[in-house]
């Protein structure tokens, strides 16, 4: 099944789950630690208040510098805008529809944000055949990123919350290999 068509069968929570992970494999741009996100994650558990998400994501957008939606010329590098957008577009009310419109521009802004730091070429394929199922000459960090997306709609849709750390794993060793992506480039630069 494509991501597309996983989206578009998903719960609230699994959306919600699915544009926090996408977010959280890219909170490296921001300077966000490994924690910074984790309130947010807590508050997706069963025994999670979801009247408590928005103020946790106004906590979040606090310490990682993002109040409102950025302007382009506010940002220089503009893998760090899609992510800053991500967080910013965030619904303060967990709904399906919100999550559904998070869930769909976080993973259209991740896969950007990928194909924009991995030094291999992606190919000419927009993000939306990607996500269709068109894989052909698909730079590695791409892949990745859309394998760990399309992983952590799977266990949530096979598992429900009890898919939920497993979800948060795949997420964290995404943001890994984007973090030793953000370090060599830096170093290069």
């Amino acid at each position: 099944m494509s991501l597309v068509e996983l989206i578009a069968q998903a719960d609230e929570r699994g959306l919600t789950v699915s544009a926090l992970a996408c977010l959280d494999r890219c909170v490296p741009l921001l300077g966000g630690d490994d924690e910074v996100l984790r309130p947010l994650w807590a508050n997706l558990t069963d025994s999670g208040d979801a009247g408590e998400w928005g103020a946790l994501l106004d906590a979040v957008r606090g310490q990682l510098g993002v109040a409102d939606v950025v302007a382009a010329e506010d940002v220089e590098d503009e893998a760090a805008l899609l992510v800053r957008r991500m967080l910013a577009a965030a619904p303060a009310v967990r709904s399906a529809a919100e999550a559904r419109v998070w869930a769909d521009g976080c993973s259209v802004a991740s896969l950007q944000v990928h194909r924009l730091l991995d030094p291999a070429e992606d190919g000419t394929a927009p993000v939306d055949t990607r996500r269709e199922g068109g894989a052909e000459d698909m730079s590695p960090l791409v892949a990745a990123e859309l394998r760990r997306q399309v992983t952590v709609l799977e266990l949530l849709t096979g598992h429900g919350t009890t898919g939920l750390r497993r979800a948060l794993e795949v997420s964290t060793q995404g943001r890994r290999v984007l973090r030793a992506v953000v370090s060599r480039r830096a170093r290069h630069a």
